[in-house]
């Protein structure tokens, strides 16, 4: 064996020493359902079509504690609560029921004081659940709070000048105040909302039909970047978050690099400064880890998969990486599954990663091993 093969034998074997190990949490062999409040309830439901259990599958997620909160892609009058709640665990093997979340009556399209469709969620640092809601064809998009540490109160925090169209959102907490930036589908521009100004404003993006984002690490060595991907393209580009608190109306994105594969539907970024993308249509999540140039790595990949946008992911704030697996042409439909891996999210500082310090640890000694054994069948062959 030459030191050549010994060198990409071992490199190959540290990829596979760092690759997530997922444990399945729950799943659903047929459609997802509602915890109704009664039979009698979801049994009109279903005689007035205004409920198709077939049309319920997540497409954004967020974790707090002991819950996990979805938000389902609205499809017309046919889901009655688009944003919902489940428990991390369960003493029964049965998958849960999706309980409409903070209540049925919150959710609906009937009128403006209601959740219309939740899309993009995020957990900010005060465990507040922040629900970007594109409303309806006649109420306005909003943003709502929900206060998981104070029974879930509920606020409707603003509303916005458009409607519909929104898609994602992300939180960047500052000694100065808050601000959350918004992405709507394939608009050339990112909204930009201050909590503390209560004002919102849309910065352009020349050419650039955004589809998704996330955002850097706080960290103190330089501003934090907002990431976007590009619509219908391969291309990632970046916008320093100065240029969008600061008031501007224009931002100039620089590009980044480019994904494998086009219309990265959703990104999120670990505390650690590595990006996990999803891509429409496509059955693998890839990764790159920011502090250094743009590489592309496959981080995991489901053989089969043909629904448009199969993953869903989020870390929560014990080091664990939550993500659905869909897939409406087979059984089980929908998994639910979970790995430590150590970072959190993004809104984590980079130093406080529960669970760091084990999952270096085990990593050094799955390393360790592959060393080890590749040393000894050189040594073999020799």
């Amino acid at each position: 064996m030459t030191p050549f093969f010994v060198a990409i034998f071992l490199l190959g074997l540290s990829s596979l020493a760092t690759a997530a190990n997922f444990n399945q949490v729950y799943e659903w062999p047929e459609e997802l359902n509602y915890e109704w409040p009664s039979e009698e309830s979801r049994a009109r439901a279903l005689a007035d079509v205004t409920f198709k259990p077939a049309k319920l599958y997540p497409i954004y997620m967020a974790v707090y504690e002991s819950r996990i909160f979805f938000s389902l892609y609205r499809y017309n009058r046919y889901i009655p609560a688009t944003l919902v709640s489940l428990p991390t665990s369960s003493a029964s093997s049965a998958p849960p029921l999706l309980t409409p979340f903070p209540s049925l009556e919150m959710n609906g399209e009937k009128n403006c004081n209601q959740i219309g469709e939740a899309t993009g969620l995020q957990v900010d640092s005060v465990g507040r659940l922040w629900v970007l809601d594109g409303g309806s064809k006649k109420c306005n998009s909003k943003l709502w709070t929900i206060d998981l540490k104070n029974n879930d109160q509920t606020k409707l925090v603003h509303e916005f000048s458009f409607q519909k169209w929104t898609h994602d959102l992300v939180l960047d907490e500052t000694p100065n105040g808050t601000f959350a930036y918004i992405a709507l589908w394939v608009k050339k521009h990112i909204v930009v909302f201050s909590l503390e100004k209560n004002e919102s404003w849309t910065v352009e993006t020349p050419d650039i039909m955004v589809y998704s984002i996330a955002l850097s690490p706080k960290t103190d060595q330089e501003p934090r970047q907002l990431y976007i991907g590009k619509y219908n393209s391969t291309e990632l580009y970046s916008i320093s978050v100065d240029t969008l608190r600061n008031g501007n109306l224009t931002a100039n994105p620089e590009l980044v690099g480019n994904w494998t594969a086009i219309d990265s539907y959703s990104m999120v970024m670990d505390n650690q400064g590595t990006m996990f993308t999803a891509f429409s249509r496509k059955n693998f999540l890839s990764s790159w880890k920011t502090s250094q140039p743009f590489q592309e790595q496959r981080f995991h990949e489901v053989a089969g998969l043909e629904y448009v946008w199969p993953f869903t992911f989020t870390f929560d704030q014990s080091g664990t990486l939550w993500m659905t697996v869909f897939d409406d042409k087979s059984k089980p439909r929908c998994r639910l599954l979970k790995a430590a891996v150590g970072a959190k999210s993004s809104q984590a500082s980079p130093d406080g990663a529960s669970g760091k310090e084990e999952y270096v640890a085990e990593r050094r000694i799955l390393i360790d091993s592959s060393v080890f054994f590749v040393f000894l069948l050189a040594f073999a062959i020799l």
